[in-house]
């Protein structure tokens, strides 16, 4: 296995409870894929550097895990 990170973010309209279970959905899925999550970290709320779909801020969450690289292909 191979070790990965990557930076998700979501919209700032989800609450913190909908934030917490989008994160819950996205490890349980790399866990389910035989991966494993090396570390999670919260950024919080962020300005974007430009507008997303007329979102100027989201919610920024990293992740570190380890997986098989054909699991990493499915999550793109």
């Amino acid at each position: 296995m191979k070790q990965y990170e990557t930076v998700f973010i979501a919209t700032p309209v989800l609450s913190d409870t909908q934030m917490k279970e989008a994160v819950a959905k996205y490890t349980k899925l790399i866990a389910d894929n035989g991966g494993e999550v090396v570390y999670e970290e919260d950024w919080g709320l962020k300005q974007l550097a430009y507008p997303i779909q007329h979102k100027t801020s989201g919610f920024y969450y990293l992740i570190q895990f380890k997986a098989d690289p054909q699991f990493v292909s499915t999550l793109e």
